[in-house]
C-alpha cells in the first residue's frame, strides 16, 4: 500500500467541521462512528436522518415541515425530499448582511473591486425590484450571457429571490451555441455585457447579442451591464437597456419568495458536442443542501476563508462556487485568461488576496507544470490550505507537482461529479490523507459504488460509477421532457433503479475513488476495457508533448487505439519520439494500452469549459457528422482529424 502524500494531524481532524458533525451524530443517534468510512456508511444507510441533520446543522433558513422528509425513497427517479418544506435559495445565500467582504473581483489587467455583504444585499434588492417591475416571478426564466463578474452573481440572487429560474452561458459561446441553450428555455429577461476581456484582447459582444435577441421571441428585456464601458450603441438590440435604467435604486429590502424544496432553481446544459444540449433542471432545496454539505463538511469552509475557483459562467463550478457565500466566506471572482499576462496571474492574486481554498481544473495544473511554473517558490502561499481540481482526472504526476512545487502542507482534493448533479459523487475530506491519483472519498449521503457490466458491485476493479440510492441534488428532470423518458434514458437505462453516471472508475483499498475517464470514451482493444485517462497519464510524462487525445478506431474486427498529440513549439513527431511515447505507455500499463498509431496535430478540440471531446473526434475519424460544433471553443480543430491518410492503412 502506497504512502500518503499528505495527512492531517489529529488536531486538524478534530477541528474539522466534518469530524464535529460526526460526533454530533454519535450523540444524537446513539452511534459509535469512529472513522469517515463508518460515517459515510451511516449516512447512506439512514438518508432521511442524515439529510435532516444537514438541514439543521448547516442552518437552512425556511420552513422544513414535518416528517417524513423522504417519500418513496426506494425510487429512482421518483423519490421526494422534504415534501412540506418552503425555502428560498437567495435568502439562504444572503443570510449575512454585515460589513465583512462578500466578493473580491479581479481581472487579468489587475482591476480590483470589492463588495461587503451589506452592499451585496442592497444591490440584490435593486436588481430584484427591477425584475419584479418587469413581471418576473415563479417559473420564469432569467438568463445571463455574462462573464464571471459580481453582477452575474447579483442577477442570479435577484432572480432566485423571486422564485424564478436562473440559467447562464459565458460570452465566449457562439450564437448557435447560445440559441441551442436559451432557445429551448425561453428566458424572459437576458443579462449581458457589451464586451469582455480575454488574453489581453477586448472582445465585443453587441453584434452577437443583437442576433441572439432577435431570435429569442420570449425575451422582453435585454439588460446590458456596463462592463468595460457604457459608450457603445445598443439601439439595434431588441428590447435593450442599460443596467442603470433597469434597476430600482430606491429599493433597500429583498422580499424572498418561498418555494417548494423541489422547485426549479437552475437550468444547466450538457456539453452538446454530439447533439442538441440537454437542459438539466436542478431544484432549490437539493442544490442548497448539497452545496452546504460539500462546502462546510468536505471543504471545511468557514467565515474567515477566501474561496476561489477559476471558472466561467458556462461551467457548473460557477454555481458551486457562488453558493459559498451561504457559509459567510469571501468569494474571489476572476475574469480573464489564467495565463495572461503571465502564468503567475492567479498565484499573484492568491498571494495578494490571501486565498485559502484555490480551485481550478486538472488541465490548468498540468499546463502550469509543463510551463515550469513553481508557485511555492515564487509566491507567499502561507494562507493556502486546500487546492481543488476537477474537469477531468488529475494525473498522478499532477498530484506530485502540487505537493512539490505549490505547497507541501495542504489538502489536494480532486473532485468529480458534474453538471448532471450540480455537485460531487467523490471529493475531498479534511479527516483523510491524500494518496496519489485518488479522490479521497465518496461524498456523504451519496451511495456510490462501482458495478461490472452485470450490475454487480466490485472493488479495486474498474467499472461503471453508479449511485444506488436517491440523493437530494438529483435533477428534477430535463426541460420540456414532460414524460420524463429522456431523463430516465440518460441515467437509468443501464441498471434499473440505479443512477449510472457515465464515468469509468474504481474504488481503492483506501476507500478512495479513481476516475479513468468517461464510459462512452472507454477503449476496447481485444475486448479489454481501457480508460483514456490511463493513457493520458503516461503521455504527460513525455516532455515534448503539450497535450493529447486518444480514441478507438474499428479495425479488422477489433479496435485499435489512435493517439493524437500536440507537441511543444519546435518539436516534430519522428520515429524516435513516437517509439519513446509507446515505450513509456507500455512500461507503465500493458501492451493493450499502446497506441497502434500516434499522429501529430496542431490543436485538439475542446468544449468551452475546456474538456477535450473524444466522441466528436471519433465521429470525424469515422466519417460521421458532428452536429453541434458551436458547443466547441475551437471547432476548426475538428477539421484536423478528417481524412487523415494514416488512418486508412
Amino acid at each position: 500500500m502506497s504512502n500518503p502524500l499528505w495527512s492531517p494531524t489529529q488536531a486538524q481532524v478534530e477541528q474539522s467541521q466534518v469530524y464535529q458533525f460526526m460526533q454530533h451524530i454519535n450523540q444524537a443517534h446513539g452511534q459509535k462512528l469512529d472513522s469517515y468510512s463508518s460515517f459515510h456508511q451511516w449516512s447512506v444507510s439512514h438518508p432521511e436522518s442524515f439529510w435532516n441533520e444537514i438541514w439543521d446543522r448547516c442552518g437552512v433558513i425556511g420552513h422544513k415541515g414535518d416528517a417524513p422528509y423522504l417519500v418513496d425513497g426506494d425510487k429512482m427517479p421518483g423519490a421526494k425530499w422534504f415534501p412540506q418544506a418552503r425555502i428560498n435559495f437567495a435568502e439562504n445565500l444572503l443570510r449575512y448582511r454585515d460589513e465583512r467582504s462578500a466578493i473580491i473581483f479581479r481581472t487579468e489587467t489587475d482591476q480590483r473591486a470589492e463588495l461587503t455583504y451589506a452592499e451585496l444585499y442592497t444591490r440584490v434588492a435593486q436588481y430584484a425590484a427591477g425584475l419584479k417591475q418587469r413581471g418576473v416571478g415563479k417559473g420564469d426564466v432569467v438568463a445571463g450571457f455574462m462573464p464571471n463578474i459580481p453582477e452575474t452573481l447579483i442577477a442570479m440572487l435577484a432572480t432566485t429571490s423571486l422564485g424564478a429560474i436562473w440559467t447562464s452561458c459565458s460570452p465566449d459561446f457562439g450564437i448557435q451555441g447560445v440559441m441551442d441553450r436559451f432557445g429551448q428555455v425561453k428566458p424572459k429577461v437576458l443579462f449581458t455585457i457589451p464586451a469582455y476581456l480575454y488574453n489581453g484582447k477586448k472582445i465585443d459582444c453587441i453584434e452577437k447579442v443583437e442576433k441572439i435577441a432577435a431570435q429569442l421571441d420570449s425575451t422582453e428585456q435585454v439588460v446590458f451591464v456596463p462592463y468595460l464601458g457604457q459608450n457603445e450603441t445598443i439601439t439595434d438590440v431588441r428590447h435593450a437597456c442599460w443596467l442603470d435604467a433597469f434597476v430600482d435604486t430606491s429599493a433597500t429590502e429583498v422580499s424572498f419568495e418561498p418555494v417548494e424544496f423541489s422547485a426549479p432553481l437552475y437550468i444547466m446544459y450538457s456539453s452538446g458536442t454530439t447533439g442538441t444540449p440537454k437542459c438539466i433542471v436542478h431544484s432549490v432545496g437539493g442544490t442548497l443542501l448539497q452545496h452546504l454539505k460539500e462546502h462546510q463538511l468536505h471543504t471545511d469552509i468557514r467565515r474567515e476563508d477566501k474561496l476561489f475557483y477559476y471558472t466561467t459562467c458556462g461551467w457548473m463550478m460557477w454555481n458551486w462556487l457562488v453558493s459559498g457565500i451561504a457559509c459567510g466566506c469571501t468569494l474571489v471572482l476572476f475574469d480573464g485568461s489564467p495565463f495572461a499576462p503571465s502564468p503567475s496571474v492567479l498565484w499573484d492574486i492568491a498571494e495578494q488576496e490571501k486565498i485559502s481554498v484555490f480551485g481550478t481544473s486538472a488541465k490548468y495544473i498540468a499546463a502550469l507544470e509543463k510551463a515550469g511554473n513553481k508557485p511555492g517558490s515564487s509566491h507567499d502561499l502561507s494562507d493556502l490550505r486546500a487546492v481543488l481540481s476537477t474537469g477531468s482526472p488529475l494525473a498522478h504526476e499532477s498530484f506530485e507537482y502540487v505537493y512539490r512545487d505549490i505547497k507541501a502542507d495542504l489538502l489536494l482534493a480532486s473532485i468529480s461529479g458534474g453538471t448532471d448533479i450540480l455537485s460531487c459523487f467523490a471529493l475531498g475530506c479534511p479527516m483523510l490523507p491524500v494518496y496519489t491519483g485518488e479522490l479521497q472519498c465518496r461524498g456523504l449521503g451519496m451511495d456510490v459504488a462501482i458495478f461490472d457490466d452485470q450490475g454487480q458491485e466490485i472493488r479495486e476493479q474498474k467499472g461503471e460509477l453508479v449511485c444506488r440510492s436517491p440523493f437530494p441534488s438529483m435533477p428534477i428532470g430535463f426541460w420540456a421532457d414532460e414524460s420524463g423518458e429522456k431523463y430516465r434514458s440518460a441515467y437509468f437505462a443501464q441498471f434499473d433503479n440505479i443512477w449510472a453516471h457515465g464515468d469509468y472508475g474504481e474504488l481503492t483499498a483506501h476507500g478512495g475513488v479513481i476516475i479513468h475517464g468517461r464510459s462512452d470514451a472507454v477503449l476496447n482493444p481485444g475486448g479489454v476495457r481501457i480508460g483514456t485517462a490511463e493513457i493520458y497519464r503516461q503521455v504527460e510524462k513525455v516532455d515534448e508533448v503539450q497535450e493529447s487525445i486518444c480514441i478507438g478506431q474499428p479495425w479488422k474486427d477489433d479496435t485499435r487505439v489512435i493517439l493524437f498529440v500536440v507537441l511543444k513549439p519546435g518539436f516534430t513527431l519522428d520515429d524516435e519520439l513516437s517509439t519513446r511515447i509507446k515505450q513509456t505507455i507500455r512500461a507503465n500499463t500493458t501492451p493493450r494500452h499502446v497506441p497502434a498509431l500516434i499522429i501529430q496535430v496542431a490543436d485538439i478540440p475542446r468544449t468551452i469549459s475546456g474538456k477535450i471531446v473524444e466522441l466528436a473526434v471519433r465521429k470525424v475519424v469515422l466519417g460521421e457528422t458532428v452536429t453541434n460544433k458551436d458547443a466547441l471553443a475551437n471547432p476548426q480543430a475538428l477539421e484536423l482529424f478528417a481524412n487523415l491518410p494514416q488512418l486508412q492503412s
